[in-house]
C-alpha cells in the first residue's frame, strides 16, 4: 500500500506559499467596497467577516494542504481542525463546512475514506455539520474545509487591533513543524512525534471558549508563517510587540533538533520574510527557528488587558495547560517585534 508521505514533497502548513511572496501577490488585487464587508483580504485576518443585519455576521474560511503523517486518519482530524481554526481566531463558531479533496488516481480508495472520516470526526467535535464538498484527481493528495460561522458584528477579533500595555498569551506549544521534519527524517523521538501530533488535532475551539468571557483585543492563530510574522501581523503599524522568547511553551524535542541544525524550507522563508522586523541578537539559533517554525493547526496567539491577563491564562490553561504570557503591547519603538 502507497503512503501518504510518499507521494507529496511537502506537508501541512509548511506547504504554504511564504508570507513575502503572498504579499507581492495580493497587492495586484483590485478592492472591493462593500460595507457589509468587515473584513476582507487586505487586512491579512484569520477569515472573511460579512455583516448580515445588525446582530449577526458570517465567518468564511478556507484551507487545506498534503499529508504530514502517514496515517490517513489521522491527518483527516489534523487538517480539518487546522481549517476550523481560523473560526474561532475571528471570535465566531462553525456552522457548517465543505470538503477539499485532491487525491491520486494511483492511491487506494480506502485511505481516502479514512482521511474523510478523521474530517468529520473534528467537524461533529466542532458542532458543526459537514453538507457536501468537491474532490479531483492529483498527483499529491491534499485535503481541507471551507468552514463558515457565525459571530456577533461587534465582537470581532481582529489580527492587528491589540492595544498598549495589552499581555500576549500563546495557546499552544511551538514546534510541531520541526518535529514533522525529524518524522520525515526518520530520527523523531516517539515522544516529541505524539506530543506534536496532539497539539496539531486539537481543537482551538475549548480555548476560545474561555476567551468569550473577557476582552479581546486582538487575537489570530499560528500557522505556516510561524509566531513571529503572525506576531508581525498582529503588531500592525501602531504598537510593536515584546517577545519573552524566555517564556515561550514548545515541545522540547524540537529545541533540541532545531540546535542540530535541521531546519525546513518554510521557517527559512519566515526568516527571510522577517529581516528587517526583528533583532535576534544573541538569541540562541534554536529558540530563533521555533519562533520561525512552521505551525500547522497551531496554538492562539492573543491579546488581553493587563489587568485580566492571568485570570484569563489561568481559564485557558484549564483546557491547554502549557498555555503561557509570552510577551507585551508597547507603543511602536522602532522594529515591531522585540525580544526579551
Amino acid at each position: 500500500m502507497m503512503s501518504l508521505l510518499s507521494n507529496c514533497t511537502s506537508g501541512g502548513c509548511g506547504a504554504k506559499i511564504g508570507p513575502g511572496e503572498l504579499s507581492k501577490v495580493l497587492s495586484g488585487m483590485p478592492a472591493f467596497c462593500d460595507p457589509k464587508l468587515l473584513v476582507g483580504f487586505d487586512a491579512s485576518d484569520d477569515a472573511a467577516v460579512y455583516q448580515i443585519d445588525q446582530n449577526t455576521a458570517i465567518v468564511s474560511t478556507i484551507d487545506f494542504f498534503s499529508p504530514m503523517v502517514n496515517d490517513a486518519r489521522l491527518f483527516g482530524r489534523i487538517a480539518a481542525a487546522n481549517a476550523l481554526s481560523d473560526v474561532y481566531a475571528m471570535g465566531g463558531a462553525p456552522l457548517f463546512a465543505l470538503n477539499l479533496v485532491c487525491y491520486p488516481e494511483s492511491m487506494e480508495l480506502d485511505a481516502l475514506a479514512e482521511i474523510l472520516s478523521g474530517g468529520a470526526e473534528k467537524i461533529q467535535e466542532a458542532g458543526a455539520v459537514l453538507c457536501g464538498g468537491h474532490s479531483i484527481y492529483d498527483k499529491e493528495p491534499k485535503y481541507g474545509l471551507a468552514v463558515t460561522g457565525r459571530l456577533d458584528p461587534k465582537r470581532i477579533w481582529r489580527n492587528n487591533t491589540p492595544d498598549p500595555g495589552d499581555r500576549l498569551i500563546l495557546t499552544k506549544p511551538l514546534g510541531v513543524g520541526i518535529v514533522m521534519a525529524a518524522l520525515r527524517g526518520e530520527i523523531a523521538d516517539e515522544q516529541a512525534v505524539q506530543a506534536a501530533i496532539s497539539s496539531m488535532q486539537r481543537l482551538n475551539k475549548y480555548a476560545a471558549e474561555k476567551m468569550h468571557g473577557f476582552p479581546i483585543s486582538a487575537c489570530t492563530d499560528i500557522t505556516g508563517f510561524g509566531l513571529l510574522a503572525h506576531a508581525r501581523e498582529m503588531a500592525g503599524d501602531a504598537t510593536s510587540l515584546v517577545v519573552y522568547s524566555s517564556e515561550l511553551p514548545y515541545i522540547p524535542q524540537a529545541y533540541t533538533y532545531a540546535g542540530d541544525y535541521l531546519l525546513t524550507a518554510a521557517a527559512q522563508r519566515n526568516r527571510n520574510h522577517m529581516q528587517g522586523f526583528v533583532e535576534f541578537g544573541d538569541t540562541p539559533f534554536a529558540l530563533q527557528e521555533l519562533m520561525l517554525d512552521p505551525q500547522t493547526s497551531g496554538g492562539l496567539l492573543l491579546s488581553a488587558p493587563q489587568s485580566c491577563a492571568q485570570e484569563l491564562l489561568n481559564a485557558i490553561q484549564e483546557v491547554e495547560p502549557q498555555a503561557k504570557i509570552v510577551g507585551e503591547v508597547i507603543v511602536p519603538q522602532g522594529l515591531p517585534i522585540l525580544l526579551r
